[in-house]
């Protein structure tokens, strides 16, 4: 009979998790459907936006009107709503950040909780932060290194000619509305919405998941998964494995690939820093409540 009751008294507190467990979800998917229709309304201009990059880009290299095309009746619409489902998600997260600390936050402690919560505001912002520097700075040089390709062949064919009006070329070659008068095929570049957008949108979610490695590697020192000194050891596979992310998450240019290894190292240097940051206080707290003393202290030091 004992057993019995054990078994009821253990399940109650199971059903009361996954019914508050569905409760979260729930709300978090009616929030994610608000979020993809709020978005959709707004979707062209943020298309706009997104492909501004690729657009000034063609307007430098000498296109006055750039054109993007779609070549299948369905190809717009889901371009759109595909913007749809990542902004909205964006417009959600607040409130499935929030039902997911709801459902988190009971099992932990106070002091948890408040170690915690910083980390939710870090996340987002340097995430954001990521996204702005990839669509203001690295999508523009990268557009300027794939387009500018298109000039290449007819100035170095002048050139090789010897042509003197090799420097005056026009800087239209190659683009839509100007391309160059050669003997063999007529290459013109004609950009596609849905291409040109992926592009963009991988470099941002590339950079914004790669400006999380401070607030990730702070965390971990906080829990005392990593040590700033494990990290400063390990410095040389960390160049290594910066690099092949840069080779893997960006298009096979050296600039790119260059501008992401900079950026992702420096920011792996300042994570070293804030975990420094980390343990300085955790050594001072537990001095302040006696877990070891100066001498100790200075044992270990002398050690490292």
């Amino acid at each position: 009979m004992s057993s019995t009751d054990d078994i009821d008294d253990s399940a109650a507190p199971l059903i009361e998790h996954l019914a508050e467990l569905r409760t979260c979800l729930i709300r978090s998917v009616i929030a994610f459907l608000i979020g993809i229709i709020l978005a959709f309304v707004v979707a062209e201009p943020i298309l706009q936006f997104l492909l501004n990059p690729i657009v000034e880009t063609l307007k430098d290299l000498g296109d006055p009107s750039p054109t993007l095309q779609y070549t299948s009746p369905q190809e717009y619409l889901f371009t759109l709503f595909r913007i749809s489902m990542v902004f909205g998600f964006a417009l959600a997260f607040p409130v499935i950040g929030h039902q997911l600390w709801r459902f988190v936050a009971p099992g932990l402690y106070r002091n948890e909780k408040n170690a915690f919560k910083p980390f939710l505001v870090a996340a987002p912002v340097m995430f954001i932060l990521g996204g702005c520097f990839a669509h203001f700075v690295v999508t523009p040089l990268a557009m300027s290194f794939f387009l500018g390709f298109a000039d290449l062949p007819s100035i170095f064919a002048s050139i090789l000619a010897g042509s003197a009006a090799a420097p005056d070329l026009p800087p239209d070659v190659g683009l839509p509305g100007g391309p160059a008068e050669t003997d063999g095929a007529t290459i013109i570049f004609f950009g596609k919405v849905n291409e040109s957008l992926d592009i963009s949108l991988k470099f941002i979610m590339a950079f914004g998941l790669c400006f999380q490695l401070p607030v990730l590697l702070t965390l971990m020192g906080k829990a005392g998964l990593v040590s700033s000194e494990g990290l400063g050891n390990v410095r040389k596979y960390a160049v290594v494995g910066i690099l092949v992310l840069a080779a893997l998450v960006t298009p096979p240019d050296v600039i790119t690939q260059l501008i992401l290894f900079v950026v992702v190292y420096g920011l792996y240097e300042i994570s070293i820093q804030l975990v420094k940051r980390v343990e300085k206080k955790r050594d001072a707290k537990l001095r302040a409540e006696g877990y070891f003393d100066d001498e100790d202290l200075g044992d270990d030091e002398a050690a490292q």
